[in-house]
């Protein structure tokens, strides 16, 4: 029969054991935690300007210090709800032979920025067909993976402001979805003002607002163009010699979306937008 003193050596041992089993079990997950997904996007629900180029941003994580080849890289872009592929690029070079008519001459990988980890796509001239759900699917020597980018398209530009005698008028050609306008003085305070909305036949809407109360030299103002994407806030400074302005703009959050992202890693062995006129 085993003594006292051996019992509670065993039982000794027994805890050290169960402890550090634990020590190690809750380092690994904190470990992992810790870990960003192999893939993922810096920016999941860009808007993009109908007619203008749009980046969608997707990068992989790359192991060592050593550049890899493009070759040993496979990008794969698809949109939710298409057949074939956005772009594909694999063996070091495009595979179009799946793409979608939609995207053909009009999606672009950066094939140089692959050994940093850079697998984002560039689409040409967007439209209000390309709005929605794309992934970014990335197989490469550090692990493979995937991530979905909810690109919305909009279309919107500065105003421009003249001022005709004490009436001051601001002028945007170009907004989508349909906007609203309101205008505010130097302490925010609201103000009247008249607006005059006309669309084309792509449904683009033309914005004419002019303040109902006579602009005072030296004083500026706010004119807000907004829709449920985009916002433009412009600040016109009245002058002896006519109007200055500066416009920025920001872009709404996305309605909350599910991301995708899967990851299998290897052993162990990445507007505001200002335009002065």
């Amino acid at each position: 029969m085993a003594s006292i003193g051996q019992v509670i050596f065993w039982g000794m041992i027994v805890l050290i054991f169960i402890v550090g089993g634990l020590i190690i079990l809750i380092l690994s997950i904190a470990f992992t935690r810790s870990q960003s997904p192999f893939v993922e996007s810096r920016d999941a629900s860009p808007v993009g300007n109908i007619g203008a180029d749009v980046q969608l941003d997707c990068s992989f994580r790359v192991s060592g210090t050593g550049s890899k080849p493009a070759g040993s890289v496979s990008v794969t872009w698809e949109k939710a709800g298409l057949s074939g592929v956005v772009f594909r690029y694999q063996n070091g070079a495009a595979q179009l032979q799946n793409q979608n008519p939609q995207f053909h001459d009009r999606a672009q990988i950066f094939p140089g920025g692959l050994a940093a980890g850079n697998a984002s796509l560039l689409l040409w001239s967007v439209g209000p067909r390309d709005a929605g759900e794309y992934r970014c699917s990335v197989s490469a020597p550090s692990g493979q993976g995937s991530t979905s980018v909810h690109l919305r398209v909009a279309a919107y530009s500065p105003p421009s402001f003249t001022l005709s005698g004490r009436n001051l008028t601001a002028e945007a050609e170009r907004w989508f979805p349909e906007p609203s306008v309101a205008w505010t003085d130097q302490q925010g305070h609201a103000l009247n003002a008249s607006e005059l909305l006309s669309n084309n036949s792509a449904g683009i809407f033309r914005v004419v607002t002019t303040l109902l109360d006579p602009a005072q030299s030296d004083d500026t103002y706010t004119c807000l163009i907004r829709n449920h994407l985009v916002t433009s806030v412009s600040l016109a400074t009245v002058t002896e010699s006519g109007v200055t302005s500066r416009t920025r703009f920001t872009f709404n959050p996305a309605p909350t979306l599910r991301p995708l992202h899967l990851a299998f890693t290897a052993p162990l062995h990445l507007w505001t937008c200002y335009l002065l006129t």
